[in-house]
């Protein structure tokens, strides 16, 4: 079963399946916590600890992979406005007036 664990980390998941998955181990813990210790064996809770660090690794991967396409974005945004800042202001200026035209038309 710890092989097992060890493939799931290795494989990327969508943040639904993330999200599914952590709902899961919540669900368990708090089925845990209402019933009586004593009724669980040291292994499950040591397979819901593992569980649970898997998960928090997987997330933290997610998050670090967002935060650097986000970055890289924002960097290339800031290449093109540098290398086109007229085209960049007519840009921002024809955006401007649409959402103008179109929120004073729903507050009509």
């Amino acid at each position: 079963m710890k092989n097992e664990n060890r493939t799931e980390t290795a494989t990327a998941h969508t943040p639904k399946e993330l999200l599914a998955e952590l709902q899961s181990l919540v669900s368990e813990a708090q089925t845990m916590m209402t019933d009586s210790l004593s009724e669980h064996s040291a292994e499950a809770i040591e397979n819901l600890r593992q569980r649970f660090a898997v998960a928090q690794e997987r997330f933290s991967e997610a998050y670090q992979g967002a935060k650097q396409r986000v970055v890289a974005g924002a960097k290339r945004t800031d290449v093109a406005i540098r290398e086109n800042p007229y085209q960049a202001l007519a840009i921002a200026a024809g955006v401007g007036l649409i959402v103008g035209v179109l929120l004073g038309r729903r507050n009509r």
